[in-house]
């Protein structure tokens, strides 16, 4: 049983992390997307198209002052929340929350001079002037943040409310939507602000697709296909290990003619390390065939966010 000291300290790693996260994504954001003109996807590329509109008309205006990211982004972040309140999870949410404000209140607090300051000068004017290398940089940084964030059973928000919902509890797919989103924020921003930017943000996306991809591995999934003469030990291991079932065919060896079983199992990428060591530590004479396994329909057991 878990003591409450011990309950404590997991809960305190888990918001030093996720504080830690939001001071990679603010220093991104304050460096290498600002530098490079780029926006990142979901609600934080929209408040950076709507606070560099707003500040296009502030300076306009002749006013000296610098429109803030921290109340743009709470206020596009508002409903998605209570989506994720009310329907995903409300420890999960209130942490995606934390992230939210702490992300944005960073992000405005960072003093830009001690900043430049970490950069050599010519660096400096390398990075201001190269979207390319601003785009895979800031693109690996957020991908890392991200992934960060996700590993503690929390979100950047936005999209990812809304996401979530509709894959949980609706069955439905949500890539479309979420593209149609960035591409949207995209076109309004190189329209406006030149196709420089826009553009360069694609590369900036797609890497943090990549980095997310390769850090976090949950919601991937993977069908083993085991050879094995222990297939009850071997079904039980999977089911302690991972919540999954499994499928016991019977086969036999096209070689040795030897009598087996075949257990089939879709887990989550993630569990598949743990379920090769178990496997083997049964039956060490087992075949395993991992396959990637791109959608599943029917009931596939999710852990719990809250």
């Amino acid at each position: 049983m878990i003591t409450a000291k011990t309950k404590f300290r997991i809960e305190l790693g888990r918001y030093l992390t996720l504080t830690f996260a939001t001071f990679i994504m603010a220093l991104n954001y304050r460096t290498f997307v600002a530098w490079g003109g780029l926006y990142p996807g979901g609600a934080a590329g929209l408040t950076m198209l709507l606070q560099r509109i707003g500040q296009g008309l502030v300076d306009a205006l002749g006013w000296h002052w610098t429109v803030p990211f921290s109340p743009i982004n709470i206020v596009l972040n508002a409903i998605p929340a209570w989506i994720g309140f009310a329907y995903v999870g409300r420890k999960f949410t209130l942490q995606s929350v934390y992230v939210i404000v702490m992300s944005g209140l960073l992000t405005d607090l960072l003093p830009m001079a001690w900043l430049d300051a970490l950069v050599p000068a010519q660096e400096l004017a390398r990075l201001q002037t190269d979207p390319f290398v601003t785009s895979i940089f800031g693109g690996i940084l957020f991908g890392f943040a991200m992934s960060l964030c996700l590993r503690c059973n929390a979100t950047t928000g936005g999209t990812d409310f809304i996401a979530i919902y509709l894959s949980e509890k609706k069955g439905r797919e949500t890539w479309n939507l979420i593209l149609a989103l960035n591409a949207s924020i995209l076109l309004c921003g190189g329209y406006i602000f030149g196709w420089s930017g826009a553009l360069y943000s694609i590369v900036y996306q797609f890497i943090t697709l990549q980095v997310v991809h390769l850090m976090y591995r949950t919601y991937q999934y993977q069908t083993l296909l085991i050879v094995t003469t222990r297939p009850e030990k071997v079904c039980e291991a999977i089911y302690r290990l991972s919540h999954h079932g499994a499928t016991v065919l019977e086969a036999k060896g096209a070689f040795s003619g030897e009598d087996k079983s075949l257990v089939m199992s879709v887990v989550a990428a993630d569990d598949t390390a743990h379920i090769y060591a178990i496997c083997k530590s049964i039956d060490p004479g087992s075949f395993i065939d991992t396959i990637s396994t791109s959608r599943v329909i029917g009931r596939f057991y999710l852990r719990p966010r809250d």
